[in-house]
């Protein structure tokens, strides 16, 4: 049955009265259009011999229903067709008022479109303002715009192109491009830019009749079936109110315009081509419901007309909704990523640049005085950084011209460019929303967790075997994140990051917050990588296994293993500190004689130490790098990493135990690793370093001053190899700065302190907020500050200290293993405050933060010491300014813990400590009267002059 909409005679109850001249005429012209409509909308495309052929078969079927059409029209009828429905309007000469009026309207006003949602709105006002710049997406540009041109009859061509890519890849300004581009060669084309939090262009409902509207301007023919359909159904403009699904909207405003326009003959306006539709940023819309209703419909419609003139070209970041309707046969897929070169980047930056020489008179002379700029080395530099994201290109570029900084900045665009390659992309909101979608899916933490802190990218497979779930778990946490995650189509790709800044912002807690990926899961990845290993080798006893036979997670548990047991052994428990060592016996059991299996033990035993490691097993783990160490001939490739943590082992032995043999055999065993790595080999700089610290302990202990040069000049070395923007440069500044703090000790000369200063300084710049390691160089720069207040007792000295403590403590909330020494030097600095302004506010601050620290080192702590002397030393003066008798109390049982359990005989600071008891002691018998304190005084002044004795006997 033909529904006919009518406001006169031949209407019952919605049906066709028998025998009514215009329900039948509509019957008839129904009949017809199905018989031709496949016909008709090959015109244009077929040539004229064949489609004369085709009209000559069916034109006399089409000419009685046509006929009665046009007789029909005398009572201003206005039929079209949608789907394979005839709708009819139509009523009597004498029309009302309201449908006279209607019909005077033009069609914008009837439909109510969006204004500033095509590509022709005014980008400034209405984001996003992305563009391409000349010489850049020309590749991707052109396979689009052939697509979009190509005829309809082109086989295997879909109707629709969905282009997907990450946040900041130019998917817009492609977009934009492809509009530009079509219109200039005659193509018409009608496009919709979604935008987040821009009212009505971020929600679906009035997307139809912006590109109903855009379309009749574009190809007149439709022009009278969208106004028709306009005019007999009101509620299709969905303003203000949303009442018709967006499926239906597209049916009768869209679709149905167009394919009556092309059975009535050729398109004259669109002269060949198929008519394009361009939506950019699509995953912007916020009623994803609607967005894969719209897609349904939009297949369906081009699975029922596979011959309509109609291309819609797709953009938008990869969400699950838009993902799984259009990742089908019939829709081409292009993935942004594979065509965001550097060589684009390279050229959009080069065209900004060229354009600043010609106008900016700063960078003038600058080029006049020192030629190109920014230098091809710069260029590389900033490309790297920039990582493929266009956005974040146009945000470093403007940072370096200063578009955003104040008029009094007094800095050059040659002085920002450095900065620049520390910038942060900016991009916290766009993780922290899209990380916020699958945060209540199982695993979800623990599985961004371990992208975030691989040292190389596994696939999902290895992930999953990794933490021990299954791959179709990985996957279910990731499919909600691919606009910031690349998800790869199978199970043996790298699962990788869009953008670099995302490791940072999970790795910096005051930036990810709740998605945090804590250095503790290092513990539970470590842990689980030599699981998966030992269950490998219990399968195949004393076999060896070849890295060529490995799985993704077994290979990579072979090379990183130790990374993750080295960045995680703060947080290493007993119990993990165990079993880790349980199972590494069990291999070693299984494959003796192992070198790689050997040293796994010995490192599961010494990065042991923060959980309380024996001096028992730290001689055993000496014990096994050495035997390891004889496994490894000269030209094996292992040899230097078995170097390089026997080192280690033996400097911290010396550490706990004093003994110098062990440092000289430790300097002996670096100087060989540093002979294994000439240059310019990458881990030389990490030999340098480690040589330089192993030094530097031995001049702590004979005040060498050869010792002293050499490992000032061993760091200048390593700094020297790590140029910016090389990873470990800050490191390298703070490295050389702390050797010139030590000399600057020795010889007072303020040269060493200003550059220590200096250096670490740039370390701080270096490591700009939030960077996960900013605490390191706000330490080392306030400890220098510090030194050099208490040379020239410059309060601002002290006070820039003390702010940068501060900062310091922020970023390294409890349980950190480094706030403790924050909060020490922090209380260290407000009791130097305390003593120049007797504010006893500071001096109470101090206290606090003493005994924080204190309980975040409980025994046997080997930093104990430190922090009992200080806070022995804050509990005495406040004593002398209180005389409150607990504080000195307090003060003289800190001092007995020194005496009974740290500094014991022959100790270097016993003598001091014994003075300063015996000096508490004294107070608390002037105070109280206790012969008992009298007495303990007395076996210290024994045991002092005992001490004094012993060294003016003769030699």
């Amino acid at each position: 049955m033909v529904e006919t909409k009518q406001t006169g005679p031949g209407r019952r109850d919605g049906r066709l009265i028998p025998g009514n001249r215009l329900g039948l005429a509509a019957l008839l012209y129904l009949l017809g259009t199905l018989l031709s409509q496949h016909l008709a909308t090959l015109t244009g495309y077929l040539p004229p011999a064949a489609l004369s052929v085709l009209r000559d078969a069916s034109i006399r079927r089409l000419w009685k229903a046509r006929s009665a059409i046009r007789a029909a029209e005398s009572d201003h009828v206005v039929a079209y067709v949608v789907g394979r429905d005839l709708h009819q309007y139509y009523g009597h000469a004498k029309l009302d008022q309201k449908n006279a009026n209607e019909r005077a309207l033009a069609i914008c006003e009837l439909l109510q479109p969006i204004e500033d949602a095509s590509h022709t709105r005014d980008r400034k006002r209405s984001p996003p303002d992305s563009a391409c710049m000349r010489g850049t997406r020309l590749e991707v540009v052109r396979k689009v715009g052939a697509w979009t041109s190509s005829p309809i009859l082109v086989h295997g061509e879909p109707h629709i192109c969905w282009m997907h890519g990450y946040a900041g890849s130019g998917k817009s300004a492609i977009s934009l491009e492809i509009c530009i581009k079509s219109e200039s060669q005659g193509r018409p084309v009608a496009s919709f830019f979604f935008f987040r939090n821009a009212g009505d262009r971020s929600r679906i409902w009035r997307f139809a009749t912006t590109v109903a509207d855009q379309m009749a301007a574009a190809i007149p023919e439709t022009a009278p079936f969208v106004r028709a359909a306009a005019i007999a159904t009101p509620g299709l403009k969905n303003f203000p109110v949303p009442v018709t699904s967006v499926a239906m909207q597209m049916q009768r405003l869209v679709y149905g315009p167009l394919k009556s326009a092309a059975a009535r003959g050729p398109i004259g306006s669109l002269a060949g081509h198929p008519f394009l539709i361009v939506i950019d940023g699509l995953d912007e819309c916020e009623d994803k419901d609607e967005v894969g209703e719209l897609i349904d419909s939009m297949l369906a419609f081009f699975d029922e007309n596979p011959f309509i003139p109609l291309r819609i070209f797709i953009t938008s970041r990869v969400e699950q909704h838009i993902h799984s309707q259009l990742n089908v046969p019939g829709v081409r897929l292009d993935n942004l990523g594979d065509h965001c070169s550097d060589d684009d980047i390279t050229a959009f930056l080069s065209v900004l640049f060229q354009d600043v020489g010609r106008r900016n008179p700063v960078v003038q002379a600058h080029i006049r005085e020192h030629g190109e700029w920014p230098t091809p080395s710069d260029k590389r530099k900033l490309v790297q950084h920039i990582s493929g994201s266009f956005i974040f290109a146009w945000a470093v570029f403007k940072f370096i011209m200063g578009y955003n900084t104040s008029r009094n900045h007094r800095t050059t665009p040659m002085d920002r460019l450095p900065l620049a390659l520390k910038m942060n992309p900016g991009l916290d909101g766009l993780y922290a929303e899209t990380l916020e979608r699958s945060e209540d899916v199982p695993h979800f933490l623990n599985v961004i967790s371990t992208i975030a802190l691989l040292e190389t990218p596994l696939p999902t497979s290895g992930i999953a075997k990794v933490l021990g779930i299954r791959t179709c778990e990985v996957v279910n946490v990731l499919v909600d994140l691919q606009a910031i995650i690349q998800v790869p189509g199978t199970d043996d790709i790298p699962v990788t990051l869009c953008h670099t800044s995302l490791r940072d912002f999970l790795t910096t807690q005051n930036r990810s917050g709740r998605f945090f990926a804590h250095p503790r899961h290092h513990v539970r990845l470590y842990l689980r990588l030599i699981q998966c290993e030992y269950e490998l080798r219990r399968r195949r006893p004393g076999v060896a296994i070849h890295l060529t036979e490995c799985t993704p997670a077994i290979a990579y548990s072979r090379r990183y293993s130790v990374e993750h047991l080295n960045n995680g052994e703060a947080f290493l428990e007993k119990s993990e500190t165990e079993s880790a060592i349980r199972l590494c016996r069990e291999m070693l059991r299984l494959h003796p004689d192992s070198p790689e299996l050997i040293q796994a033990l010995a490192d599961a035993i010494y990065w042991s130490a923060p959980s309380g490691v024996s001096g028992v097993d730290l001689e055993e783990a000496i014990s096994l790098y050495r035997q390891a160490l004889l496994l490894r001939p000269l030209a094996d490739e292992g040899r230097w990493l078995t170097l390089h943590t026997l080192g280690f082992a033996l400097q911290s032995y010396h550490s706990r135990t004093r003994d110098l043999n062990g440092l000289e055999e430790a300097i002996s065993v670096c100087q060989e690793a540093l002979k294994l790595r000439p240059l310019p080999h990458s881990d030389r700089s990490d030999s340098l370093h480690q040589l330089a610290d192993l030094l530097k302990a031995r001049y702590h202990r004979s005040k060498a001053m050869a010792d002293l040069e050499e490992f000032i000049s061993l760091d200048r070395e390593a700094l020297d190899l790590r140029p910016s923007p090389h990873p470990g440069r800050s490191r390298s500044l703070d490295s050389l700065a702390n050797s010139l703090r030590v000399r600057y000790g020795r010889t007072k000369a303020m040269a060493d302190l200003e550059e220590a200063i200096s250096l670490h300084c740039a370390a701080l710049e270096l490591r700009p907020s939030p960077h996960p390691d900013r605490p390191l160089p706000l330490n080392n720069l306030a400890m220098s500050l510090w030194d050099r207040y208490r040379c020239t007792q410059s309060m601002a000295d002290l006070e820039k200290a003390i702010s940068l403590y501060r900062e310091a403590l922020e970023l390294q909330p409890t349980p950190h293993p480094n706030r403790s020494t924050l909060l020490n030097n922090l209380a260290i600095s407000l009791r130097d405050r305390y003593q120049r302004t007797k504010a006893m506010a500071d001096l109470e601050e101090a206290i606090s933060l003493e005994h924080e620290a204190l309980e975040l080192r409980p025994p046997p702590h080997p930093y104990r010491s430190k922090l009992l002397w200080n806070l022995s030393m804050s509990l005495r003066d406040m004593y002398g300014a209180t005389g409150r008798l607990s504080d000195l109390q307090e003060s003289i049982t800190h001092c007995e813990e020194l005496i009974d359990c740290h500094f014991l005989v022959g100790h270097e600071r016993r003598i001091e400590t014994l003075n300063q008891l015996a000096f508490l002691l004294r107070k608390r018998f002037d105070a109280t009267g206790q012969q008992e304190d009298l007495a303990r005084i007395d076996v210290l002044e024994e045991e002092l002059e005992a001490s004094r004795s012993s060294k003016t006997l003769p030699m």
